[in-house]
């Protein structure tokens, strides 16, 4: 054996072919070091780029914000309605207040009717999606930075609305604010079959969300630091461009099935 390597040393091609690896692989090294480089200088001035709006939202504040529909009649009382705090601090199914030495501000429980309400809730929208196509899924609540990126959320702004959890003992996890993150994370990075699309997902996740102080404090259940979200999520093919726009509708008309179906007047 030690002969046949040294015969093969030897060749003049074998030496020229050795010589060529080696400085192949210095290239290479340089190349990765410059794809490196750019790729930070690049990529982080990319993630600036905000998403996409839907051709038809119009552009501005709120105040250019327009009625599309109204559904169903607002209830006229004869009397001061109470708010959904007042009536659940009531009906002790919503407590909020006391809490700060507990589970500190933006905190509430849900007790006896008010924690059947959500479950029966989450079951109502399963029990309406899953017999029309929906593939039901439980997904992560902690997830790489990466996965929330590909999203269009950066979580290392300051202030971020995500929470991060302490990077001395878990490396780069952060807690989900919506299903979306965990579901996208499910079909990053592999392909899906044409023939398998659309695909719709029904989701139940906790949602998680480090709300700055905006200075002007929200009343009852709104702005809260965690609570229970059902979603629809649909993955498209882009093959005449109409796909994506096809499933929104498709899943606005689910919503307002799902409202009208509860009796609620919305717009």
């Amino acid at each position: 054996t030690t002969h046949a390597k040294d015969a093969l040393h030897a060749v003049p091609e074998y030496a020229a072919l050795r010589e060529r690896g080696r400085a192949v692989r210095l290239q290479l090294r340089a190349l990765l070091e410059e794809e490196a480089a750019l790729e930070e200088r690049f990529y982080l001035r990319a993630l600036q780029l905000p998403n996409g709006t839907h051709p038809a939202a119009p552009v501005g504040d709120e105040s250019q914000a327009r009625v599309l529909e109204v559904v169903g009649e607002k209830p006229a009382f004869g009397f001061q309605p109470k708010g959904h705090l007042e009536l659940g601090e009531e009906l002790d199914i919503i407590r909020q207040r006391r809490l700060s030495h507990i589970s500190g501000h933006r905190s509430y429980y849900l007790s006896g009717a008010g924690a059947l309400l959500q479950h029966a809730l989450v079951h109502f929208v399963l029990a309406k999606l899953v017999p029309k196509g929906f593939l039901p899924m439980t997904v992560p609540d902690l997830l790489r930075g990466a996965v929330f990126e590909g999203c269009g959320m950066q979580p290392n702004t300051t202030p971020s609305p995500v929470y991060r959890i302490d990077p001395a003992r878990f490396e780069d996890l952060c807690l989900a604010g919506t299903s979306e993150v965990g579901i996208a994370g499910y079909f990053m990075d592999h392909a899906v079959r044409l023939q398998d699309m659309p695909i719709r997902i029904v989701c139940s996740s906790t949602c998680y969300r480090a709300e700055t102080d905006t200075g002007r404090e929200p009343w009852g259940l709104y702005r809260v630091h965690q609570f229970t979200k059902v979603e629809m999520f649909g993955v498209t093919a882009a093959e005449s461009g109409a796909e994506s726009e096809a499933l929104l509708d498709e899943f606005l008309v689910l919503q307002k099935d799902i409202f009208s179906e509860l009796g609620l007047h919305y717009r």
